[in-house]
């Protein structure tokens, strides 16, 4: 008789203890891509991408990428971008939208929102150096290609920022293997070093087909670099 009484408190205790936990899944700073991330695994029920493939992952410029497909034609390239995100989310999310692929080469853009978000260069410096931690303590043979940030209208009162972010990664990989750093700030610049608006859509932020293209043309020779292997 006294457990069939007290089993209402444990159930309620149980509740209580549990509480903190499931708040702070709900309000983890993560919890707003777990629709995209999900979304990610629903597909590879159904359609994974190849194992040992080439993941082009980060922020809106990789998720807008709509022509990855068409711009690399006969390369196993897959797009794992969610907008918005940094660079901690792609660290964070690893383990269910890189690790399962286990691709050969990673095309990291992302760090721009970051830095949007009051990061300093150093800190998303910092969490690059995370992200290909976390990456090669399962996959040390994958080369990561950081894509370098580049200049927009909408967020040019950064771009002093990104080129110093852009200079540290490029620093790094340097003396570091399976790691390799691709230009791509001077993209979008006219001849007077400013960003090019017709390269834009009309947010002055993400690239129109014109812009892919050049960024396309850009990323290319990764590809041919395959070949010399």
């Amino acid at each position: 008789m006294k457990s069939n009484a007290l089993l209402p408190f444990l159930v309620s205790l149980l509740v209580w203890l549990s509480g903190p936990v499931l708040a702070a899944e709900t309000n983890s700073p993560f919890a707003r891509w777990e629709k995209d991330i999900a979304a990610f695994e629903r597909a590879d029920a159904t359609n994974p991408p190849p194992r040992g493939g080439i993941e082009f992952i980060g922020s809106s410029t990789i998720r807008g990428w709509r022509t990855l497909a068409q711009d690399f034609p006969g390369q196993p390239v897959f797009n794992r971008g969610f907008g918005g995100s940094q660079i901690v989310d792609s660290t964070h999310f690893a383990a269910r939208v890189i690790m399962p692929y286990a691709p050969r080469r990673i095309v990291l853009r992302a760090g721009g929102n970051d830095l949007w978000a009051g990061k300093t260069p150093e800190q998303v410096f910092a969490d690059f150096k995370q992200f290909t931690a976390v990456v090669h303590a399962q996959l040390p043979q994958t080369e990561i290609v950081f894509l370098s940030l580049s200049p927009s209208p909408a967020r040019w009162k950064q771009h002093e920022q990104e080129k110093e972010l852009n200079r540290r990664v490029q620093e790094f990989v340097r003396e570091s293997p399976h790691l390799k750093y691709l230009e791509a700030y001077d993209l979008p610049l006219d001849v007077q070093g400013l960003p090019r608006p017709e390269l834009f859509v009309s947010d002055q932020l993400h690239f129109n087909a014109q812009g892919y293209q050049l960024l396309a043309d850009r990323v290319r020779p990764l590809f041919a670099e395959d070949h010399l292997k």
